[in-house]
């Protein structure tokens, strides 16, 4: 199957029929006229069996000849409505859908080129203030990075909130974006490098222009939000990207922890305590 997708969540409204059973040996029949030119073959139906373990890309497929259907149909009533289907299988499919996400962040831990990140370390622990600053779900990720700054007892702020400082010479701006052609943040990188201070930048696209005008660039090699071929992941537009970001900012935070020596107590005295 291209690019190795779940069948049974890219057309569950073609799915013909159940059987009973758990998801770990769910088998979904459906009917091969609704996948001509998905699947290869001159039958009527295909058995798709899900594994019981990593990978949960790796799929069985059964070549069932004609009269499958009528076996299934004395299992389940084909005319079950198919949003009752889904409610049914929604607990067990919920677990698959976080181990599915969990797989591919463990995969892209294991693709990234972690050398920018010896820079990245060292620019926040030398710089005046540090400045972040992303949009959208990365936005997320970035606040929650500038919190664990904080809690270490640096400057860090977030680009754009109302008691953010200016940036100057001697500071570092962190700036994330998936495509890293999202035009604000170009333009507070354009800005930060004109006042002096240093730009690094994490990105999906090595020759995007937020890439190019950083003075260190880390690549995530995860899909870009529009990338719909689900090659890098079968997750919905970038959220590989914004979930990968927040893990590597709380592993930078680790590292800085590490370094900084500072016991847990000392860094709890920087929690807000007016929430």
């Amino acid at each position: 199957m291209p690019g190795g997708f779940l069948v049974a969540e890219y057309s569950c409204h073609k799915v013909k029929y159940f059987l009973h059973g758990s998801l770990d040996d769910l088998i979904i029949i459906v009917d091969y006229s609704e996948f001509a030119g998905i699947l290869s073959g001159n039958y009527d139906f295909y058995l798709i069996k899900f594994p019981e373990s990593p990978p949960y890309r790796a799929y069985s497929i059964t070549v069932a000849e004609r009269g499958i259907h009528s076996f299934a149909g004395n299992l389940i009533n084909d005319q079950m409505d198919s949003t009752n289907q889904k409610e049914m299988q929604s607990p067990s499919a919920i677990r698959e859908n976080l181990m599915l996400i969990l797989h591919e962040n463990v995969s892209l831990a294991e693709k990234i080129n972690y050398d920018g990140f010896s820079e990245l370390i060292r620019q926040i622990r030398q710089a005046d203030t540090v400045f972040l600053i992303a949009t959208g779900r990365s936005g997320f990720a970035m606040r929650s990075i500038a919190m664990r700054l904080m809690h270490l007892g640096l400057k860090a702020f977030f680009a754009g909130e109302t008691t953010t400082p200016a940036i100057k010479a001697g500071d570092l701006l962190w700036a994330s974006s998936g495509s890293g052609s999202t035009g604000g943040i170009l333009r507070a990188a354009g800005k930060a490098k004109q006042a002096g201070a240093t730009v690094i930048t994490m990105t999906t696209n090595p020759g995007s222009a937020l890439a190019v005008i950083a003075d260190t660039h880390v690549l995530i090699p995860a899909a870009e939000k529009q990338d719909h071929t689900e090659s890098k992941s079968s997750q919905y537009a970038g959220s590989l990207f914004e979930q990968f970001l927040l893990l590597i900012g709380d592993a930078v935070f680790m590292q800085l922890w590490k370094i900084d020596g500072s016991p847990a107590e000392e860094l709890w005295k920087r929690h807000a305590n007016m929430e």
